[in-house]
């Protein structure tokens, strides 16, 4: 099982590829802390508070 990675530059977490998915950076780590799932970005005050647009999984903190 591959172990998920954590963009630096948006926070999103995924586990397949080299790149980050929604923004396209190379920039990862295998080490982060948290996890926020936002399932709909326009009804969540979360979302709102840190300024994401986008449904999906994010780390709350990054190394």
């Amino acid at each position: 099982m591959p172990k998920n990675k954590a963009c630096k530059i948006c926070n999103t977490i995924y586990e397949t590829e080299d790149k980050c998915p929604k923004c396209g950076a190379k920039e990862n780590t295998d080490n982060y802390k948290g996890r926020i799932v936002i399932l709909d970005p326009e009804k969540s005050e979360i979302a709102q508070k840190i300024n994401l647009k986008q449904k999906g999984n994010y780390a709350i903190k990054t190394r």
